[in-house]
């Protein structure tokens, strides 16, 4: 059964970017994806994600005040990806706590182009990681 998968970023074409590295995964299956917590929210509970990959400064409701709510809904485990998630920062400190089970920084900011060549494996690793599933060689 495939990891299902659901990414929030307020940027349609880093939304693209992740869906396509974890979907490139045969194990992972990329079942939706939101602009922002608020429709996140509603998705959460029609999609049901094992694993969400969340952003955290987006219009409406950000990541952080996504994470307070989505654990009253859902079990799925959160993994942030964020350009504000640098090694660190209180924003990593204040996520974890929140219940995020892994933060990976964008490496460029808050369009990464280069996400995919920087960080594509780890993201993918994170999210098998957070299901329990033995990293793919």
């Amino acid at each position: 059964m495939a990891i299902k998968v659901m990414v929030v970023d307020d940027s349609m074409m880093m939304r693209k970017m992740v869906k396509d590295i974890v979907g490139s995964d045969p194990d992972i299956e990329v079942v939706g994806d939101a602009n922002n917590g608020e429709v996140a929210l509603q998705k959460t509970k029609s999609l049901n994600p094992d694993i969400i990959l969340l952003d955290i400064e987006m219009p409406v409701m950000d990541g952080v005040e996504f994470l307070k709510r989505v654990k009253l809904i859902s079990k799925a485990k959160v993994v942030v990806l964020s350009s504000l998630t640098q090694a660190g920062s209180s924003v990593s400190t204040e996520v974890r706590q929140l219940g995020a089970v892994d933060v990976i920084p964008k490496p460029s900011g808050g369009v990464s182009l280069d996400l995919e060549r920087k960080r594509g494996h780890e993201i993918v690793k994170a999210v098998r990681k957070a299901c329990g599933l033995p990293n793919r060689s």
